[in-house]
């Protein structure tokens, strides 16, 4: 069964459009949902939270109808908000328990699993102090707390890391991995910093402007760009250049005299190119497979 699984799922604020024909089938696991300010994120999430009804379109988040399974789904769904959530005058403790009865946990229950969430997220020190006391990595801990108490079959997490320093940056996505790889926890990490969801996700879903332009597992979106290669040499390139492009391989050397990138064909074995360069005026130096980054993935994606 997919974790998530949307056909066609479009919504209208009024006569703004937010989302438009989105259609993605994604496996459990930690997924990355990639896009700028406005792109959809955050309608996105609430609509797999059950808070929001799509104007069009069907699917189903955890086997569960997205369109009349709204209470169900909140208390197997656990919801990290970007912006803060708290109750004033509230300790750690306190909070976290609230959320779990709001989950449908019985208070006893929700009060002995707020004490086991905070002293796993290395908040237990600090789990009786009021939550205005909090530091700002303490609150993203808490609103993480708040959301794993009822210990939900998914996160949504809506960018985690938002207002902390590189220490804290670290410790949050570190915290987020482990819950992926060593507890088997399937999350949704909503962001638009692209150097967090590598370290985190294996899957994306990559949104602008209120469509998808990618989905998938990042390692095969990235494998999209295979066949590319950064050529350096010593001696005159011209034939070797001439041979190059009489074979079918794209190259391009931007004004420069001793390097060219080359697009190949399929199947291309790398050694072809000193096959190639033999008998030309010059050596190849460095034969590079250019590797993708999600950044790179995400720009190409999104101009396609």
């Amino acid at each position: 069964m997919s974790l998530i699984d949307l056909q066609n799922v479009t919504h209208y604020y009024g006569t703004h459009c937010a989302l438009q024909g989105v259609t993605v089938s994604l496996a459990p696991g930690a997924i990355g949902l990639i896009g700028q300010n406005g792109a959809g994120k955050s309608t996105l999430l609430k609509i797999l939270l059950g808070l929001v009804r799509p104007s069009q379109g069907t699917g189903a988040v955890l086997g569960r109808d997205i369109r009349g399974s709204g209470s169900e789904l909140r208390g197997r769904v656990g919801y990290m908000p970007e912006a803060e959530s708290f109750v004033p005058g509230l300790r750690g403790v306190d909070l976290v328990s609230l959320a779990g009865e709001l989950s449908g946990m019985p208070r006893k229950q929700a009060l002995r699993r707020a004490h086991e969430v905070l002293s796993y997220l290395g908040l237990e020190e600090a789990r009786y102090r009021r939550s205005e006391e909090y530091s700002v990595g303490m609150k993203q801990r808490l609103k993480l707390a708040t959301a794993m108490v009822h210990d939900p079959d998914l996160l949504l997490l809506d960018e985690p890391t938002a207002g902390l320093d590189p220490d804290g940056r670290d410790s949050m996505l570190a915290l987020l991995a482990s819950l992926a790889t060593r507890h088997g926890k399937s999350l949704m990490l909503s962001t638009h910093l692209l150097g967090d969801i590598d370290r985190v996700c294996s899957q994306v879903v990559i949104v602008d402007r209120g469509q998808v332009r990618g989905v998938g597992r990042i390692s095969e979106l990235r494998s999209e760009y295979r066949g590319r290669y950064r050529l350096r040499w010593s001696g005159v390139a011209a034939s070797f250049l001439d041979s190059l492009r009489s074979v079918g391989v794209n190259v391009d050397v931007n004004g420069r005299p001793d390097e060219a990138l080359a697009e190949v064909p399929d199947g291309w074995p790398a050694r072809r190119f000193f096959e190639l360069a033999n008998g030309s005026a010059l050596t190849l130096r460095e034969v590079h497979p250019l590797e993708e980054d999600l950044e790179a993935v995400y720009h190409r994606l999104i101009q396609a």
